[in-house]
């Protein structure tokens, strides 16, 4: 087990920085114990536990610093990891952007631990992936999945007195299905704090009916199209949309919020009207870790209000040189939406295409934020509010500052959450128009 109590991690922390001889020390204790089961051709694969902790030190001399880690806790290995960070600090050469650690935060405790996802058991995992194979074997449908479960702590200090420490739980599901002749292709996928609120058998059913349902698709000639775009699929555009409101970015000409001749803009109207997006590290749905990677209290931050940009990230060293205040980068997104559903959405449409999901996207231009990638498992051509047939994959290239100034409707909001973004999210399904489709895929 190697979920340290808020005392014991303390502990740790605390002799790690008096055992320094730098000019200043910081340190994180971490840990976490987490559970996973992973199927494929209907049959349970793989399963596992993995537990394991690590204890980070970061010390400065002057402008040089030094980082080393190490897994053993006891005082000989505590004073070894130490040691190791100053000499690689003074080996370094000196940082010119380089910025003290910082002062002491007030962190607000955030809601990021459920007791029951942290109990999970290695029977409820293997009943999740019968819950999803049993019922795609009877169908003559192929299941492959992963579901994953962990509990883990977090806890840092420095010597200028900051500390902070903080448990939190989490639960990530998915899952694909495929026709047996693999024609068709379903997928559905969870994100949850709560795994009260988890049901694999009724998860089950959205991939299996997209899977029929895609089977033997129909190509549509690209073009640009009214699409509806489940969460899943805008998310990742939204995402990677938020690189580019980075401050420094933005005044040095690499951003698409980058002005002509200098500056940002920041306070400027660049969406639609309908678009919020906000951080709150206490929100009930998506709660974070109230500090971010440079330990820095988060704060609810409006990001985009009825359009308006009102918010760009500054580093602690950008704000110093710009004169301005850097506070904890987000750690969610929520865009605020109504209260319709996919479904409803694809009711409304008269003539569209609807995306399950989008995946390998790639930046092409972060001055206009233009990014590539491919719809799958499962689009479908909509026509007088009713999903006609099953459409053959496409690639897209699209702005997502565009695609949020081309919105008709925006339903009700979803935690969204994968690896590969920082953020934990909620995103609603939305209806865009004129969304660019430029080619074909044959991929499922």
């Amino acid at each position: 087990m190697t979920i340290y109590s808020e005392e014991q991690a303390k502990a740790i922390l605390d002799k790690a920085i008096k055992m320094s001889k730098a000019d200043e020390c910081t340190a994180q204790l971490s840990g976490s114990n987490g559970g996973n089961v992973r199927y494929a051709l209907n049959n349970v694969s793989t399963s596992g536990y993995v537990s394991d902790a690590d204890l980070v030190v970061e010390v400065a001399f002057g402008k040089r610093t030094g980082t080393a880690t190490i897994n053993a806790f006891d005082d000989k290995s505590i004073e070894s990891v130490v040691r190791r960070a100053e000499e690689l600090a003074k080996l370094a050469p000196e940082n010119p952007e380089f910025m003290p650690a910082i002062e002491k935060q007030t962190y607000k405790p955030t809601s990021t631990f459920v007791e029951k996802t942290a109990a999970i058991t290695p029977e409820y995992r293997a009943q999740v992936a019968a819950d999803c194979i049993e019922p795609c074997r009877k169908d003559k449908l192929v299941a492959a999945g992963f579901f994953s479960d962990e509990q883990d702590f977090s806890a840092i200090a420095n010597s200028k007195g900051n500390f902070g420490y903080q448990k939190a739980s989490g639960m990530n599901f998915t899952c694909t299905v495929r026709t047996d002749d693999g024609k068709g292709s379903g997928w559905v996928a969870r994100n949850l704090a709560d795994v009260a609120k988890f049901d694999a058998k009724s998860e089950i059913r959205i991939a299996m009916q997209k899977a029929r349902g895609s089977a033997d698709a129909k190509a549509l000639e690209p073009g640009k199209y009214t699409v509806i775009m489940e969460p899943a699929a805008t998310a990742g555009l939204i995402s990677f949309m938020m690189f580019g409101f980075d401050a420094r970015q933005a005044d040095e000409g690499r951003s698409f919020l980058s002005k002509k001749g200098g500056g940002n803009k920041l306070g400027e109207k660049m969406f639609d009207e309908r678009v919020t997006i906000y951080a709150d590290p206490w929100d009930e749905h998506a709660a974070v870790l109230p500090w971010d990677n440079d330990s820095l209290a988060r704060e609810k931050t409006p990001i985009i209000t009825k359009g308006k940009v009102d918010y760009l990230q500054y580093s602690r060293y950008w704000a110093q040189k710009q004169g301005k205040k850097a506070v904890g980068q987000p750690g969610n997104l929520i865009m605020v939406g109504g209260d319709k559903s996919t479904m409803d959405l694809v009711k409304s449409t008269r003539k569209g295409v609807l995306v399950t999901r989008t995946w390998y996207i790639r930046l092409v231009d972060p001055q206009t934020v233009l990014l590539t990638g491919l719809t799958r498992d499962g689009t479908f051509y909509v026509e007088n509010g009713e999903i006609k047939y099953p459409i053959k994959n496409f690639r897209f290239n699209e702005s997502p500052a565009i695609m949020l100034n081309n919105i008709e409707e925006i339903g009700r909001p979803v935690r969204v959450g994968d690896d590969e973004s920082p953020f934990v999210m909620m995103i609603p399904p939305m209806k865009i128009r004129d969304f660019t489709f430029t080619s074909l895929s044959d991929a499922v």
